[in-house]
């Protein structure tokens, strides 16, 4: 709620939930482009993630403020072949990542508030920088402003200090393990491959997916029950659509542990 409060609005609001929501690293998710996403099984597709290095930003080899097809260059041998750059870390990490229901709602609403090619963006429209999201957004809002004078006039509390926007990868795995996810849904969501005779003989099928969205969204739909009544207000004066899903039979239960305990 802080970041759609800043000047990161509902960009900084999205982005915050799909850290926690998808697992995916800083480049899948700043680098995707509203072409990659699959409307149909409201899934985002992590092929060609967003590369910062000495202060260029570029994706697919291209640099972001350009707006070019791939660059083809010369190999040692003087043949011309489109550069291969911009891959995601490992070839588990190109996969596709399918979103939670109440979530995939936020990052379609995102897309239609603008235009740009990027989805998520700066309130410049330009593409994001991790540093800069950091110091201008991120800091602020785990670690509060003038945490240590209450008396402050720009006094903000902390909620988690030094929290790191690639905890919240962690934490998705953490949740996936509560939510007891098979290893093998947990790497292939998370575009990591499973080692040893595993990776040929386990395969992710449809209930685990499945399974992960249901936890997730349970996950969503708890937070809305554990916030203050005048936050709940806030929150559905900024987006209507909430208060018509939401439950008032107070924190929901992962899905896969209610089944559990039946």
């Amino acid at each position: 709620m802080r970041l759609y409060e800043s000047k990161a609005g509902l960009a900084g609001f999205t982005l915050c939930l799909l850290d926690f929501c998808t697992g995916a690293r800083w480049g899948e998710l700043v680098g995707q482009q509203r072409h990659e996403y699959d409307e149909i099984g409201r899934a985002i597709a992590i092929r060609k993630p967003l590369k910062e290095i000495n202060g260029k930003v570029s994706k697919a080899g291209v640099l972001t403020a350009e707006v070019l097809d791939e660059v083809p260059v010369l190999t040692k041998r003087g043949t011309r072949r489109a550069k291969k750059t911009g891959r995601t870390k490992t070839p588990a990490g190109t996969r596709p990542v399918e979103l939670p229901a109440s979530i995939a709602t936020f990052y379609e609403m995102l897309m239609r508030s603008h235009d740009n090619p990027f989805v998520l963006h700066s309130p410049e429209g330009h593409a994001l920088r991790r540093s800069n999201f950091r110091q201008r957004f991120w800091r602020e809002v785990w670690d509060g402003v003038s945490p240590d004078e209450p008396g402050a006039r720009d006094h903000v509390p902390p909620i988690l200090p030094t929290f790191t926007f690639h905890e919240g990868r962690h934490g998705h795995n953490a949740w996936m393990v509560e939510d007891g996810i098979p290893e093998v849904a947990r790497r292939g969501r998370l575009g990591q491959k499973m080692k040893g005779i595993a990776r040929t003989c386990d395969h992710v099928t449809p209930t685990m997916r499945a399974d992960i969205l249901r936890g997730m969204e349970a996950r969503w739909q708890s937070s809305l029950s554990a916030l203050a009544g005048e936050e709940r207000h806030r929150l559905f004066e900024w987006f209507p659509h909430l208060r018509e899903q939401f439950s008032h039979q107070g924190p929901a239960a992962s899905p896969l542990r209610q089944q559990d305990s039946a």
